[in-house]
């Protein structure tokens, strides 16, 4: 490119050190992403940006796609030359940002990872011999039987809970939305005998479902790290964290159910598409058994 071209480079990454003060880290991101887009101009025969079109940064994103590239850093990439546009048209040396309509190709969605049937009950086969244990119990088989996120559980006041009905009000979930949710049996006893402990460690002005010895609401990462810990005494060779314990909830209802939208409205899923990533965990089951099963799927071994 010519010389001002590259000028323009530094000046753009000068403006953010002063004006933004953006950290070393992201200056030198920004500096790497824009010479590796300066030199697919030099490539393609661009001397100036003005003269790059959006055709020209599909075909430099796609370049760095079938280089091995993922999804994430071609974002990041996009972003960079995004934000180095814009600073060109504020200071009018582009009529248009070319890089405004590109996307990154969308990143493989990872399958979550669940327990299966067994592991879930030796996970919740647990002996209770004091009132934290009986806490823990009540947290683990509420978060298996009803699919709560983290913050849902911890956020959980005991008038939430209706003990007559069996179930439970999330108020202000995930998007600001409630939803009612229902509480198998075993959860229901679960929580019946932590509110038997519960009475020793709160005060009358204390609204929490769950709390630590202190009488105070349990944290987050109490809660985790009480997952974790019962997981080991377990025998569970899992990195458990709540969140698997929800989706074990939607992976095993589901498998059980077929009921795609009852599942939607349990997990409090505004977007059905979100859900729709269990049925590829139903499917993956279904697979292994019909791989160990029917005969036409077994090899026969030398």
């Amino acid at each position: 490119m010519q010389p001002h071209a590259q000028t323009l480079i530094r000046d753009f990454i000068r403006s953010l050190r002063v004006e933004r003060h953006s950290s070393p880290r992201t200056l030198n991101a920004y500096q790497r992403d824009l010479e590796k887009l300066a030199n697919f101009c030099d490539q393609a025969g661009i001397k100036n940006w003005a003269a790059l079109e959006q055709a020209h940064v599909r075909r430099y994103i796609a370049g760095r796609h079938r280089q091995g590239l993922g999804s994430k850093t071609l974002q990041r990439e996009l972003s960079a030359c995004r934000s180095f546009f814009n600073w060109l048209l504020k200071n009018g040396k582009l009529k248009h940002n070319p890089a405004n309509d590109v996307r990154a190709p969308k990143a493989a969605r990872k399958l979550p990872e669940t327990l299966d049937v067994d592991q879930t009950m030796r996970l919740l086969d647990v002996k209770v011999e004091d009132g934290l244990a009986v806490r823990d119990h009540a947290m683990l088989e509420l978060f298996y039987s009803s699919g709560l996120r983290l913050s849902e559980l911890a956020n959980l006041n005991i008038n939430d809970f209706d003990r007559k009905e069996g179930m439970v009000d999330v108020i202000g979930g995930k998007g600001g939305k409630d939803r009612r949710l229902p509480v198998g049996e075993k959860a229901q006893a679960a929580l019946k005998r932590w509110l038997f402990h519960r009475k020793e460690l709160a005060t009358p002005a204390q609204p929490a479902l769950f709390l630590t010895q202190q009488g105070k609401r349990i944290g987050v990462r109490t809660i985790q790290k009480r997952i974790k810990d019962w997981a080991r005494k377990q025998g569970l060779d899992k990195n458990l964290h709540p969140h698997m314990l929800r989706h074990s909830f939607a992976s095993h209802l589901l498998e059980s159910s077929h009921d795609l939208r009852a599942v939607q409205e349990l997990l409090g899923h505004e977007d059905i598409a979100t859900t729709q990533i269990y049925t590829h965990l139903d499917f993956q089951h279904l697979a292994e058994v019909y791989d160990k099963t029917h005969p036409r799927a077994r090899r026969k071994k030398s």
